[in-house]
């Protein structure tokens, strides 16, 4: 099979090789996938890149954790009546060396999750990631049903679906914010009540002047380094921060705005979501896709032997939405 990989960190086109590797075969509880599509995420790129520890993890990577592909062989213990399964694939590169840039991958059956009829195969590469931090985002402590949601970076992979999520399960309102009028197209066409354009106006004052002075009562923030301060003050005492990102490894935060207005900062990764709230999220994702609820926004679409384009793509902020990898 053809492979994409890299021996040690260091820029993309430095470290990133193709070439073929014998066929895995799938261990007892394992299924395996012909790989349709690999996504792209900026954890992958910054894995490969070094940024959060330049020792590799393994002698050889195969990198990224999301996928799309269709279920060719199954191991002991799985059911037969898979094979030919359509599915999208979390986790994939998480702890593990070998990921979705490639034709074939082994991992275990639940991380191979059926997709919908109707969904197109390359959306299945936008779930693990994208689909899943959105809806987690949204729907964590008691989700967003009657809530003001504060959505940061409305158009990225994340937050578009963020957006959606949002509006589509009962908030009361979603506010975005984003850079430039074309992402306040995407936003607005995803669900957003109204856009916040941060470059050109103060995001807090904004917000507060759009909620009457009251706030939100939920942030969905994708760099708590650059928005804490705003969020702060944009907040409903008693509101709360949801974090999946921050563009800064450290922060300071001031102590009596957080505790004089009852905030609540929250973090989660995707890769770590508790058993119980994967299997909420993957089920109501299931049930979002097959109601075509969702817009998907896939900004390119390249040849496996491209990886090197994909990563500088994501790594520079240069693509408005998801970029993936077709693998076959």
């Amino acid at each position: 099979m053809q492979a994409a990989f890299y021996e040690r960190t260091g820029p993309a086109r430095e470290v990133l090789q193709v070439a073929d590797f014998p066929t895995p075969e799938p261990a007892a509880g394992e299924v395996r996938v012909r790989v349709l599509w690999s996504g792209v995420n900026p954890s992958d790129v910054k894995s490969r890149a070094g940024l959060r520890n330049p020792a590799m993890p393994f002698p050889r990577v195969i990198p990224h954790s999301d996928g799309m592909g269709v279920v060719d062989a199954v191991g002991a213990k799985v059911p037969a009546s898979r094979v030919g399964q359509r599915v999208w694939l979390w986790n994939a590169a998480w702890g593990r060396a070998h990921g979705t840039a490639c034709e074939f991958v082994c991992l275990p059956q639940e991380q191979a999750v059926p997709l919908p009829e109707g969904v197109a195969d390359e959306t299945g590469a936008c779930m693990g990631i994208p689909g899943l931090t959105a809806l987690h985002a949204v729907l964590m402590d008691g989700g967003v049903a009657g809530k003001t949601v504060l959505v940061a970076g409305g158009a990225g992979a994340v937050g578009h679906y963020a957006v959606q999520m949002a509006s589509q399960l009962g908030a009361a309102r979603v506010i975005t914010s984003v850079s430039t009028e074309a992402k306040a197209a995407l936003a607005r066409e995803a669900g957003a009540d109204d856009v916040v354009l941060y470059k050109d106006e103060p995001l807090a004052r904004r917000v507060l002047d759009l909620t009457g002075g009251r706030g939100v009562d939920r942030v969905i923030e994708l760099d708590l380094a650059a928005n804490a301060a705003a969020n702060l003050e944009l907040l409903k005492p008693g509101g709360e921060c949801v974090v999946y990102g921050s563009g800064a490894p450290q922060m300071q935060l001031p102590f009596f705005p957080l505790i004089a207005k009852n905030l609540q900062l929250k973090f989660f990764i995707v890769y770590h979501l508790a058993p119980t709230d994967r299997e909420r999220a993957v089920g109501t994702l299931t049930q979002l896709l097959a109601r075509g609820r969702l817009r998907h926004n896939i900004a390119a679409r390249l040849p496996l032997a491209e990886i090197a384009r994909a990563h500088e793509l994501v790594e520079r902020g240069e693509a408005v939405g998801n970029v993936v990898l077709r693998a076959a």
